[in-house]
């Protein structure tokens, strides 16, 4: 099938464009912050005296959250794709409208932010953790459907019907790996998380929620690199299969099931 005839800018006006990815990342964050608000409100959801922050503490969090998403972010496109470009040329690292941002980089970004600021407010930063969670999926769907309309990021060439021929991917069809993506570490993974919290009460556990999350990005990231591209100067670190993507989620892998094992030797909360 072809590739969507979407401009990836939106619309501009002299020096100012606006674009679908930027906004993504905007919404992403509006989206997340509202979710986790009404999860604040809902305290039969949490154990008893255990919700980590209030209404106005948890938007003061948003421009935390904002910075630690942008540096953490660029820092981890700079660090972990390409440190020698970035060392001769260091004016550029915080060129962010010329590209280049780490999901991996964003995430530790904005944990450390939650990590300092409950630190400083006195909350429990596990709790924090899993507010951050419960709000992650919507704000990946959104960045992996912008990926599509960028046409980057794109799969393998495929013979599935569904496979789409993209700008800058030559003449054959390829998976639509962002779509796959934005399926799994957005919708299913909200799903999944929306469960835990609604149903299994896991918020009454803090880190479990965090783990969860922690594990679903991780083994839907892995899933969809056995199927998309590799970036082109790393392309395949083993045997025509394991991608730098795949290695960057292990660590997520591994901390979300310590988190989850971690989570569950604690007390054990009762429903209300």
């Amino acid at each position: 099938m072809p590739f969507p005839d979407i401009d990836p800018i939106i619309f501009s006006l002299g020096p100012i464009v606006i674009r679908w990815y930027s906004l993504a990342y905007l919404v992403g964050v509006v989206l997340a912050a509202l979710y986790g608000l009404s999860l604040l409100k809902n305290k039969n959801l949490w154990a008893k005296n255990t919700v980590p922050l209030n209404r106005e503490q948890w938007l003061d969090f948003g421009f935390w959250a904002v910075l630690g998403i942008i540096i953490g972010g660029r820092l981890g496109y700079v660090v972990f794709y390409n440190p020698l470009y970035y060392l001769s040329n260091p004016l550029e690292i915080v060129q962010t409208w010329a590209g280049g941002m780490s999901f991996h980089g964003g995430m530790i970004g904005v944990a450390i932010a939650m990590i300092l600021f409950m630190r400083k407010k006195g909350g429990n930063i596990l709790s924090g953790l899993d507010l951050l969670a419960v709000g992650a999926p919507l704000g990946l769907f959104l960045g992996r459907i912008a990926n599509f309309i960028n046409g980057e990021l794109y799969g393998r060439e495929t013979g599935l019907p569904w496979g789409v021929i993209f700008p800058t991917g030559g003449d054959m069809p390829r998976h639509p790996s962002q779509l796959y993506e934005a399926a799994l570490e957005g919708i299913l993974l909200f799903l999944l998380i929306r469960y835990f919290t609604h149903i299994a009460y896991a918020l009454r556990k803090p880190g479990l929620v965090a783990g969860i999350f922690g594990v679903g990005y991780a083994i839907s990231r892995i899933l969809v690199e056995t199927v998309r591209l590799p970036d082109a100067d790393k392309g395949y670190l083993y045997d025509g299969w394991l991608t730098y993507g795949m290695v960057l989620s292990a660590p997520m892998l591994i901390a979300g099931i310590v988190l989850i094992i971690y989570a569950n030797k604690g007390k054990k909360y009762v429903r209300r």
